[in-house]
């Protein structure tokens, strides 16, 4: 006996050893059989590779097209989507059907799907002056997510590296006009907004290289701080979100941002340095509230690159709701390769790959907010 053999019966117990030997099956008539090969479903019994003509030609009907060893009997197939006119996911669907089932809820091609409109124009700076937090990601993706659920919206890239008009694939190269004109030439917003390709009801100021001189150049301006409020509010169009991205600092651009905004969306990283300087961006936004624009509230908190793997993540949420409360977002951004690589095909996640962790996310984030702004009355 070998080594594996007598492992087997060990554990087995005597009562193996002596349980009596079961009785010959009957072996069935002879009836003649195709070799087509299938493909085992999701979740079934052990399938046999060899079907019956009949049951061949039931599968190319619609029928059932796998078939039990034991029994011989067609086995029906989990792959079909029993509900798919019903439209939701069910929790015996294939992951690649739910999947396609949230591709179409969020890039919304019918146009039945909405997220509540505000009464009154929303205007959010999304501001924190550490880098790599996610401020332009949350900007674009939330600003796709809403435009393509019925709100008219228009994000303003305040940020120099432009990387908000590369995410919405926007010329911002040298010699386009940008925010910088608006700021220091007093050009009207309108002439420097641009439609989105492919996103109905989304515009983009873009930002060029020019608007790293505009911190020293704004110094020396009359009213400087609030020029980007003067130009939103001269805007003739009416949106539901206006959506400012921030440079990482405290500069002139982001506290011009600040005056213009009435809300401030926070995005914070779940990592311990991203906490280390909130501190300072919250004494700085109750100065502008005191000082420049009493309607200022931090109204959203939004936790991203969230990795379920590390303490140090759940740790992180667990201070900031327990600081934040309800301003903190249940949604919760996951990290996620696909969130990374849109940029660099000039596309947000949403249309980049609308199936993936990362657009849902966002699209739940965008719905909160939506439903937040309705309910409270904060709105639009």
């Amino acid at each position: 006996m070998s080594p594996g053999a007598a492992g087997h019966v060990a554990t087995s117990g005597s009562a193996a050893a002596t349980a009596p030997s079961p009785a010959p099956r009957p072996s069935p008539s002879p009836r003649p059989v195709s070799a087509v090969p299938v493909t085992p479903a999701v979740g079934t019994a052990k399938v046999s590779s060899i079907v019956d003509p009949s049951v061949e030609q039931e599968r190319q009907a619609g029928s059932p097209d796998v078939v039990d060893v034991e029994t011989e009997e067609p086995v029906a197939n989990t792959y079909v989507a029993k509900n798919a006119a019903a439209g939701e996911p069910q929790e015996d669907d294939p992951p690649l059907a739910m999947e396609a089932m949230r591709a179409v809820q969020i890039l919304n091609p019918s146009g039945e799907i909405t997220m509540p409109r505000p009464a009154r124009p929303r205007v959010m700076c999304v501001a924190n002056q550490k880098g790599g937090v996610g401020k332009t990601t949350t900007t674009v993706n939330l600003a796709v997510a809403l435009a393509l659920h019925g709100n008219r919206v228009l994000v303003v890239d305040l940020d120099p590296q432009g990387n908000a008009s590369t995410g919405l694939n926007v010329p911002h190269h040298a010699g386009i006009p940008d925010v910088y004109d608006c700021l220091i030439e007093n050009v009207p917003l309108a002439d420097v907004a641009q439609p989105v390709e492919g996103i109905p009801n989304l515009f983009c100021v873009p930002a060029t290289i020019d608007l790293a001189g505009a911190e020293i150049e704004l110094v020396s301006v009359v009213a400087r701080e609030s020029r980007l409020g003067r130009a939103i509010t001269a805007y003739p169009q009416e949106f539901d979100y206006v959506f400012i991205d921030c440079p990482p600092s405290l500069g002139l651009l982001t506290v011009n941002a600040l005056c213009a905004a009435q809300e401030v969306l926070i995005p914070i990283q779940c990592e311990y340095y991203a906490l280390e300087g909130l501190n300072q961006l919250l004494n700085n936004i109750n100065l502008v509230k005191a000082h420049l624009n009493p309607q200022l509230e931090v109204s959203t908190i939004l936790l991203t690159m969230y990795d379920r793997r590390t303490r140090l993540a759940d740790a992180v949420e667990q201070d900031v709701r327990n600081h934040f409360g309800d301003k903190v977002l249940t949604s919760v951004i996951p990290r996620n390769v696909r969130v990374s690589e849109a940029p660099s095909y000039g596309q947000s996640v949403m249309t980049y790959d609308p199936g993936s962790r990362g657009a849902t996310s966002y699209f739940e984030a965008a719905q909160e907010i939506a439903e937040r702004g309705a309910r409270i009355g904060v709105t639009a």
